[in-house]
């Protein structure tokens, strides 16, 4: 911010933004923002370039990724706009784009680069218009008439201090939880933690927090809202992969066949989970976007990340929503009598690491994985005796665990992570990636 994105450069990206929404036959827009400091500024640039382009802007404000998506539902606009920055540090920021039901990624915002450089800009006679409203009530009240708990559970939510923290605690008291909130008031500068859940090292407090106050379990949320975290009463980290799991086995219940997506970061385990429930997996590429696109392709009724998006088309619209998924979660939880941890017991667990980053040269890490993959791949390499997969990066499923190396979406960054049915299995994979990779780049820290 104030950077590479400007008042200026967000009200050329909101015309470019217009003139595609406009040239599709559409017209209306819904525009949220999260509570980044930037945001507001940002976001009035954004609407000046809409309206400009001849588009009528619904304002929704200070709103959470998923309660602006479920807005382009509610106000049958089916296009929506946030500015958000989402889990990157303070002085970021940007925009989630979604164009009449499909969310923008890639070459699609590759396009909106071009016809700005081009100067394909429409100018409207008149501006469009612009109105406020706000959508939070409707929002809880559809969650709630839908979702309600059999018995009643003590939880913490931690917001981050990013903008879920203006609606989670609302909205699960309304399906009948006790709520304790931690650092649910917006600020920009995020004081306390980080806003990511999916770091366990920025869920200590609420760890803390459970124990203090004897909750059920805890949860967390990141800046914009759309990914969840959670823990348990005793202060254990429940990775998203496992919480899919547990999802799906509710979804299965009453949609025997469904189809489940998961990404490349995701448990070995959750193949076989998902069969032995009667569903059929899918792995797929990494980011939000992409697993919409396969999630409506496929007509899939669940979908998650390893970094706690999900995305339920059963009951919902499909759109990654953390809030949303906080609510299935206490609703599964709140039909059972044993405790959220003796629950997640029964969901299979093997020995994982962190999602592992290794910084690289600027723009150099997609071919940097091709050349991996290409190596891992040849006859005499030491991966000969694993099942590949090269849909996002290079997987190697071997029977007693599996490894991941793929370029980051988001940064110049390397993305591993390692799973074994054991701490030596694991170990000598992780080894298998440690080796080859120094090979192809001596000078890389590979110290993972």
């Amino acid at each position: 911010v104030g950077k590479e994105l400007t008042p200026v450069s967000a009200q050329l990206i909101g015309q470019a933004i217009g003139s595609e929404l406009i040239e599709r036959g559409l017209r209306e827009m819904v525009v949220g923002r999260d509570g980044r400091l930037s945001g507001e500024e940002l976001s009035q640039a954004l609407i000046a370039g809409l309206r400009e382009s001849g588009c009528d802007v619904i304002d929704i404000g200070l709103a959470p990724s998923p309660v602006a998506y479920f807005a382009a539902y509610h106000l049958r606009t089916g296009s929506c706009v946030v500015v958000t920055g989402s889990h990157n540090p303070p002085q970021y920021n940007g925009f989630k784009i979604v164009l009449g039901g499909e969310t923008l990624s890639g070459e699609a915002i590759t396009a909106l680069h071009a016809r700005i450089s081009e100067g394909r800009l429409l100018r409207a006679p008149l501006p469009g218009t612009v109105q406020q409203r706000s959508v939070d009530e409707d929002y809880i009240q559809r969650i709630a008439g839908d979702v309600q708990l059999e018995r009643p559970l003590k939880v913490v939510v931690d917001a981050g201090n990013g903008v879920a923290g203006i609606i989670a605690p609302v909205l699960l008291e309304a399906i009948g939880a006790e709520v304790i909130p931690l650092y649910c008031d917006v600020d920009g500068n995020f004081p306390n933690h980080h806003p990511d859940p999916s770091d366990a090292a920025n869920l200590e407090d609420l760890v803390a927090t459970v124990k203090r106050f004897g909750a059920d379990l805890g949860v967390a949320f990141d800046g914009d809202g759309d990914r969840l975290g959670m823990v348990t009463a005793e202060g254990k980290v429940i990775n998203a992969d496992r919480l899919l799991m547990l999802f799906a086995a509710d979804v299965l219940m009453r949609n025997p066949g469904a189809q489940v997506i998961y990404d490349v970061k995701c448990s070995g385990k959750l193949s076989d989970f998902v069969l032995r429930n009667g569903g059929s997996p899918l792995m797929w590429k990494t980011g939000h976007s992409l697993i919409k696109a396969k999630m409506r392709e496929t007509d899939a009724e669940l979908a998650g990340e390893m970094s706690g998006h999900f995305f339920f088309k059963e009951r919902w619209y499909g759109f990654d929503d953390g809030l949303y998924a906080a609510a299935r979660l206490l609703e599964i939880l709140a039909q059972r009598e044993e405790s959220a941890a003796e629950v997640l017991e029964e969901i299979p667990e093997m020995e994982s690491t962190p999602e592992i980053r290794v910084e690289v040269e600027e723009g150099t890490q997609h071919a940097l994985v091709t050349l991996f993959a290409a190596a891992a791949q040849s006859a005499d390499s030491a991966f000969a005796g694993a099942r590949l997969s090269t849909v996002d990066g290079l997987r190697a499923d071997f029977p007693d665990g599996w490894g991941l190396l793929r370029a980051s979406n988001t940064s110049s960054a390397l993305v591993l992570r390692f799973e074994g049915e054991d701490s030596a299995a694991l170990e000598r994979i992780r080894a298998l990636f440690r080796s080859l990779l120094q090979q192809l780049l001596p000078e890389t820290n590979a110290g993972f």
